[in-house]
């Protein structure tokens, strides 16, 4: 199976989506065989990544997990506009209503995505998974689906309570979801600014918590730029960004991906 690797934060807004965007970018530059799975509700990804042409009505990731379709993961993959990059999308049946489905289920709930996943053999070598802003059982789904877990974070005082719930998560999702392999393979600051004193201090502060939990912390932090986000809303990347600001970044999501997925370097 691909290696899988899941972008997680029960906070929102702290570019989760933006940060699967542009690890994708940087497998695309690789030539890496990649499928991106939209798992947030909000459907974010999507739009930024799905096709034009893509409709509201299009199968997608909740038609895939429902017990009350046929479909297969196959069946919902969409081709993005970036060579060797697919997109399971959120669309179709909402996933919101499949959420509460999966949470009904009395056995191997935790294990629809993974399943899932599996019957695409090794169709792909990665595959990055956008969680959403929460633990309920679409997150817990995408753990148990996942190689590794990816954090990303901001570098304010919340972020290390949300680290040290997270790595709670992970712990119950390897006693009780038989997956005692799953690690979490890095945070990601994102949107820093290291001018900032109070970024800076908390950037100290939650790197030395994550070195003592083991958690190792992912260089360089994503700097606080607008163009990361106007390349993400349009859907570009940014390699291929008409912006002359967005090539300092591409070597930042470039060392990135290669140290979350050494197979890429």
């Amino acid at each position: 199976m691909a290696h899988v690797l899941a972008a997680a934060n029960q906070k929102g807004g702290v570019g989760k989506t933006s940060t699967t965007f542009h690890l994708a970018g940087a497998a695309a530059r690789r030539g890496l065989r990649t499928l991106v799975i939209d798992a947030d509700p909000q459907g974010n990804l999507t739009s930024s990544l799905g096709p034009d042409h893509l409709a509201e009505d299009s199968l997608g990731l909740a038609d895939a997990l429902s017990q009350n379709t046929d479909e297969t993961l196959a069946d919902v993959i969409v081709p993005t506009a970036w060579e060797g990059v697919d997109l399971v999308p959120t669309t179709g049946t909402t996933l919101a209503a499949v959420q509460q489905e999966i949470a009904s289920l009395s056995l191997g709930r935790e294990h629809v995505l993974r399943q899932r996943l599996e019957e695409l053999g090794d169709t792909y070598e990665l595959v990055l998974i956008d969680c959403p802003p929460s633990l309920d059982s679409l997150s817990i789904n995408a753990f148990t689906a996942a190689s590794e877990i990816v954090v990303v974070t901001h570098a304010d005082k919340y972020a290390g309570e949300g680290l040290i719930k997270l790595t709670g998560t992970v712990a119950q999702v390897r006693q009780f979801c038989a997956r005692p392999d799953l690690r979490i393979a890095g945070a990601i600051f994102n949107a820093y600014d290291p001018n900032l004193r109070e970024q800076a201090h908390w950037y100290r502060e939650i790197t030395a918590a994550a070195e003592h939990m083991g958690i190792p912390v992912v260089h360089p932090p994503v700097p606080k730029r607008i163009t990361l986000q106007e390349c993400t809303f349009s859907g570009t990347r940014l390699d291929l960004s008409r912006d002359r600001r967005a090539a300092d970044l591409v070597p930042v999501f470039d060392r990135h991906l290669q140290a979350l997925h050494p197979a890429s370097s």
